[in-house]
């Protein structure tokens, strides 16, 4: 044989880097799939003062015409739900005086002063509407759709 043969170099060390980098990709892939099993879009907010919060304004804001019924497009009022939400975000007030942060505070006053605001006059526009037709605007009246859900 010729000097011009290629001769093979086997590396000993080929197979525990071949492992090492299995083992490492095999890492990598559990990271992601508990990554997504812990996060994603529908992930849920942390539980804390804020989301709680968060879930009893909604609920006011809804009561007040947030939202349209899917059957007839007109805009629903639920005053005692609304009122009833921002009932218990005061109880929240209360109950937490001089145990919240000062921007927590002031942001629970400020939601609250809102919501009773719009309540008065969400309030207001229903008995106006109310009393004017003697019941509630329908599809041939002017003005919105309006259902109001009555306890």
């Amino acid at each position: 044989m010729s000097d011009d043969t290629p001769k093979l170099h086997i590396d000993s060390d080929w197979k525990a880097e071949a492992q090492a980098e299995k083992e490492r990709l095999a890492a990598q892939a559990a990271a992601k799939v508990e990554e997504k099993a812990t996060s994603g879009p529908g992930d849920l907010p942390p539980a804390d003062f804020k989301g709680l919060m968060g879930i009893l304004v909604s609920q006011a804001i809804m009561g007040l015409g947030a939202y349209t019924d899917p059957e007839s497009g007109g805009v629903v009022i639920d005053l005692p739900g609304s009122r009833f939400a921002i009932d218990l975000l005061a109880v929240l007030e209360e109950k937490t005086t001089g145990n919240l942060t000062d921007d927590e505070a002031k942001e629970l006053s400020a939601v609250l002063g809102e919501l009773r605001s719009r309540f008065v006059q969400i309030a207001q526009l229903v008995a106006q509407q109310q009393g004017a037709g003697g019941g509630m605007p329908g599809p041939e009246s002017p003005g919105p759709d309006l259902r109001i859900q009555q306890p």
